[in-house]
């Protein structure tokens, strides 16, 4: 403590000499040449010298500026004299073409060191600041950035899916229960729990919970919470964090995103803050000390860039990958986030799970916070079909755009195009299965087609990726086919897009051209958001013609498809005209029985015999009249009379 003190004494010594320096340069400095009074009396006697100004700074003292004629022009000068009765000086004094400006010489002393004690303060604040956690409170108290200690309540039933990584999670459980359990058959429960999947996969909810079943503390930070401007903040707080964990263990400290502290590091020496950041983290998880009943769990979607250190036995034992649900388990996380609302029970979720392929955990309970909210906004009371079917479209593509003006034109083009990509996937073997065609505006989409695998297989053959690129071009074909080469919307750029894609990959990553199994992208290139691997500009031109070529023969293949079934094109097409939004129990009805659904046939009679009445003069349309919110504050003072 006494050698701190000193610091600060000596800190504070510097910087108020410094100060005093400044002041008295900044007081005395002038752009003027100082002369003595004699000097001053010489110069005026040889009528070589001109007064500017007098300035009284005291009772008796004044300051004197002006300038005198030398050889080569004139120099300025600045004068302190007394008032001490001399003759010359009282002439001059009460000469007219001089100015006298009084002023107070305490206050002008004052207001010049305003600056400087300002000055002095912030030094003063910053350095306390620093000194808390090691340049930690600086800037509005980084040091405040402490690991959260909470009590999870979170249990297992609260998380659906995952059945597998549950049952990783259990043994974690059993030993923070039980210890000893574990000590006596000699095994090392493990020290660090990584789990690595998508966005919204439920990893922090599976770390939550295995704190909420143990009963134990549970500390939270973000990898971005540990870094900062200063050089080893982010050591401080990993230090930091392991010291309140190790007094209250047994406890789980969770790391969320980690990659954002836990980057490799690069082949070059260098003492940057991430890396050293990292160092402490790594002797923290396995270094001299041992962290009895502390566990660390983390998360990531992006472990390929986490450093080899990082991810040995001993620090992080385990990686459990948690991947986007399946169709089974998206119907158990779908009745997991219906036990608090309102739903009919007619709802089938093995079909709305069938409608949601690769939708995250958290995304299904999006799905249906939609739907909930959409009952409240239409003053409904139960959640119906209608309201997920909606709830759903609004997640991929975004409220619908009801009010767009959708020309006639427009609205033959894109039944056409959604119904050249329903096609595709009605024929062609390999391609997924429709399960939802609409022709509602959505985002930037004038329509979309929801298609899925027909079976939810880990892998995709070269088969397989063929349809989907087919798949895609379904609806520029469709427009080709209907309206010609010249009439080709803009609509498909989002297809191309995907088609392009899928077509690449299967040449850099895949080899699944004629260029052979050179894979050219690296998994590792890729994650680094890099499009091109290190090959020659031949190779380069090679690429680019087998994706061409792949592109060209999966069109083709759409043509060939869509000619030879023009009447059921038709078919979906009408459809989608009148319904605007079509199911995939519509679709199976066209495809197997080649006419138009019930629906389609209900809704076309109802619009002809509008149609007819509107002809005859039996429907008259009109506007309804504008109610003014304020009519019955003007009619409540109104009598009956007055409002007849």
């Amino acid at each position: 403590m006494k050698s701190k003190k000193s610091i600060w004494i000596w800190i504070i010594l510097i910087l108020v000499l410094i100060a005093l320096g400044v002041a008295i340069y900044l007081f005395t400095k002038g752009s003027s040449n100082s002369i003595s009074a004699e000097q001053l009396r010489h110069y005026l006697e040889n009528s070589n010298a001109q007064i500017n100004s007098i300035t009284q700074v005291g009772d008796n003292t004044f300051i004197v500026t002006g300038y005198y004629n030398v050889e080569g022009g004139a120099v300025s000068f600045t004068a302190v004299i007394l008032n001490t009765g001399e003759d010359w000086i009282k002439n001059l004094l009460g000469s007219n073409v001089i100015s006298v400006q009084s002023t107070n010489t305490w206050l002008n002393a004052l207001i010049s060191f305003v600056p400087i004690i300002i000055y002095i303060g912030i030094m003063i604040w910053m350095f306390r600041a620093m000194s808390k956690g090691g340049g930690a409170g600086m800037f509005g108290g980084m040091n405040q950035n402490r690991p959260r200690e909470t009590k999870s309540t979170v249990k297992f039933s609260d998380v659906a899916g995952s059945e597998e990584e549950k049952q990783e999670m259990y043994e974690l459980v059993d030993y923070l229960k039980q210890p000893n359990k574990y000590a006596q058959y000699g095994a090392r429960v493990p020290k660090g729990i990584l789990m690595e999947g998508p966005p919204g996969t439920g990893k922090t909810l599976l770390a939550k919970a295995v704190a909420g079943e143990a009963g134990v503390s549970f500390y939270s930070m973000a990898g971005s919470e540990f870094e900062e401007m200063f050089v080893g903040l982010g050591a401080s707080r990993v230090r930091s964090l392991f010291a309140d964990a190790k007094k209250t263990a047994p406890c789980i400290i969770f790391i969320d995103e980690i990659d954002a502290v836990g980057r490799k590091r690069s082949g070059a020496a260098g003492t940057g803050t991430s890396e050293q950041t990292l160092n402490q983290l790594l002797v923290e998880m396995d270094g001299f000390e041992t962290n009895a009943g502390v566990i660390v769990m983390a998360a990531t979607n992006r472990v390929d860039v986490l450093d080899s250190a990082l991810l040995r036995p001993g620090r992080f034992d385990r990686t459990i990958q948690i991947s986007l649900p399946d169709i089974k388990e998206r119907e158990a996380i779908l009745k997991l986030h219906a036990r608090n609302k309102n739903v009919a029970k007619d709802i089938e979720w093995k079909r709305i799970a069938e409608r949601t392929p690769g939708f995250s955990g958290a995304q299904l309970e999006n799905v249906l916070n939609e739907a909930a909210i959409l009952i409240v906004r239409e003053k409904k009371k139960v959640i119906t079909i209608v309201e997920i079917d909606e709830a759903i479209d609004r997640v991929v593509g975004g409220p619908a755009k009801k009010s767009r003006v959708m020309t006639l034109q427009d609205k033959q083009v894109v039944s056409y195009h959604e119904a050249g990509h329903a096609l595709i996937g009605l024929k062609l073997e390999s391609a997924s299965k429709v399960q939802k065609v609409t022709i509602i505006p959505r985002g930037n989409a004038g329509g979309y087609t929801i298609m899925t695998p027909k079976d939810e297989s880990n892998f995709s053959s070269k088969e397989d990726l063929y349809a989907s690129i087919t798949g895609y071009l379904g609806g520029r074909a469709a427009e080709q086919i209907k309206f010609g080469k010249n009439k080709i919307t803009t609509g498909a750029h989002d297809d191309l897009d995907k088609a392009t894609n899928i077509a690449k990959r299967m040449v850099t990553q895949f080899g699944m051209s004629t260029l052979g199994l050179t894979k050219f992208i690296t998994m590792q290139e890729e994650s680094y958001g890099q499009n091109k691997g290190s090959y020659s500009d031949i190779v380069a031109a090679k690429i680019d013609e087998e994706i061409a070529k792949m592109l060209e023969k999966c069109f083709e293949t759409s043509l060939e498809i869509i000619k030879a079934n023009m009447p059921e094109l038709e078919l979906i097409a009408e459809s989608l005209r009148v319904l605007e939004t079509i199911t995939a129990e519509q679709i199976d009805y066209i495809d197997k029985n080649m006419a138009l659904p019930k629906e389609v046939l209900d809704e076309k009679g109802r619009r002809e015999a509008e149609d007819k009445k509107r002809a005859n003069g039996e429907l008259v349309e009109f506007e309804p009249e504008k109610i003014d919110d304020n009519d019955d504050d003007k009619n409540a003072g109104k009598s009956d009379k007055d409002k007849d």
